[in-house]
């Protein structure tokens, strides 16, 4: 068993309540699966390090990479500058994304790509002239933490105190199993009013939302309402994509190809921040002008960081040339073997999997990401060894690719465990 120790640090961590939390442990090292705290206790990385680790943490050809390209270049201005790790993970997201993307703008983080993505819809229509200002999501979205992508996501407990700052957008019902037909009306009626610019969604799953699974035919359906109105599709494929769904992006199994799609996360295998923007030649072309008030203005200081987009590099090398396909269509079956065996168990509710990803609620009394039970299935995850981080009363399991039989029977053991205990 482990045990968390109280640290004494300034550190003001990310969604975290240190008044109910308080105990931090400090992790100095990680290898494949596992972290590793200063005390020497392991902790099986059962959530990817929050989604973003994919082959694994330290995968060898990934540290490689960055160790050569600081010994290049570390850092240069991107502003009418360019280099070759930038240039050759451009060149990479072209050929591995959905046919029609050309373009590829780079920034920092998964809430930065989907800011960008949504200012390039909004300048699109500006600059061709037509009055399309409103943008449309999805209930229960969520989609970063910046003002713009807060917008955009649920309104709730995430951003209910920034709502001073939060610009209002159209809500599509959640195309539940069964209940699709009342989402492509919504849809429908919201598009024929003909100011509508771009419907944002995270495809085949909402992730901080609850985990939330709708079917590709929802997806692909949905693309084609868009397509008949001239709306804008973004998909953010921050967390989808990389092959958490079982596809390299999740929009392959609807057939789709969006205007602009954001990915970030699994982009560099979880080793460095970096994210970018894709889009279609038509999005670039309405930005391309000799008139300069046309221009796309956005950046970042470090915006494509050559030691990141280094990282990139090889991440894309490890997806073209390891057979990394078939380590996630392995991992899709243990994953659904396991979560078979909660299927009828009273105390879970709604179990689920998507590809590499599985998902069941814990019965509560008080569900919801502020249920109750979360904080003390997190401790009692954590004192097992097993980084596993509820998302309120929801288990999810997504663990990176390089996971074995052994360490996956060790976490699913973990869940009967803890959720025995709490009878």
């Amino acid at each position: 068993m482990c045990s968390a120790r109280t640290i004494d640090s300034p550190v003001w961590h990310p969604f975290t309540q240190h008044a109910v939390m308080g105990e931090v442990p400090r992790i100095v090292r990680a290898e494949g699966a596992w972290l590793e705290g200063d005390d020497g206790c392991r902790y099986l990385d059962a959530i990817s390090s929050w989604w973003v680790t994919t082959h694994g943490h330290g995968h060898p050809r990934i540290k490689a990479a960055i160790r050569e390209q600081v010994d290049k270049l570390d850092q240069v201005i991107f502003a009418g500058l360019t280099h070759e790790p930038a240039e050759a993970v451009a060149r990479g997201l072209v050929r591995l994304a959905p046919a029609g993307i050309a373009h590829v703008f780079f920034s920092d983080s998964g809430s930065t790509a989907v800011e960008v993505g949504l200012k390039m819809a909004l300048g699109y229509w500006r600059n061709r002239g037509e009055s399309r200002t409103r943008i449309l999501a999805l209930e229960h979205a969520y989609h970063g933490d910046t003002a713009a992508t807060m917008s955009v996501g649920a309104r709730g407990v995430f951003n209910t105190a920034y709502e001073p700052l939060l610009f209002e957008v159209g809500r599509i019902p959640f195309p539940s199993a069964g209940e699709e037909q009342a989402t492509y009306e919504v849809l429908e009626a919201s598009c024929r009013g003909g100011d509508i610019a771009a419907l944002i969604v995270e495809p085949l799953i909402l992730g901080a939302g609850g985990m939330l699974m709708y079917a590709a035919a929802a997806l692909a359906e949905m693309a084609r309402i868009c397509r008949r109105h001239r709306v804008l599709l973004i998909a953010d494929e921050v967390m989808t994509g990389w092959g958490r769904t079982g596809t390299l992006f999740a929009c392959e199994q609807a057939g789709l190809a969006p205007d602009i799609m954001c990915v970030a996360k699994g982009l560099t295998g979880g080793s460095l921040p970096l994210a970018a923007t894709l889009a279609t030649p038509e999005i670039f072309d309405a930005h391309y002008s000799t008139d300069r008030t046309r221009t796309f203005f956005h950046s970042s200081s470090y915006t494509a960081n050559p030691i990141a987009c280094a990282a990139a590099r090889a991440n894309i090398e490890i997806w073209e040339t390891e057979p990394v396909r078939e380590r996630v269509e392995a991992l899709c079956e243990m994953q659904r073997g396991w979560i078979a065996k909660f299927q009828g168990d009273t105390r879970f509710q709604d179990v689920r999997q998507l590809g590499t990803i599985t998902a069941l609620d814990v019965v509560a009394r008080d569900a919801g990401y502020l249920a109750g039970v979360g904080p003390l299935l997190y401790d009692a995850f954590m004192a097992r060894g097993v980084l596993l981080r509820p998302l309120g009363n929801t288990i999810y399991v997504m663990p990176p690719y390089c996971i074995d039989a052994d360490q996956l029977a060790t976490i699913y053991n973990a869940i009967v465990d803890v959720v025995s205990g709490l009878d």
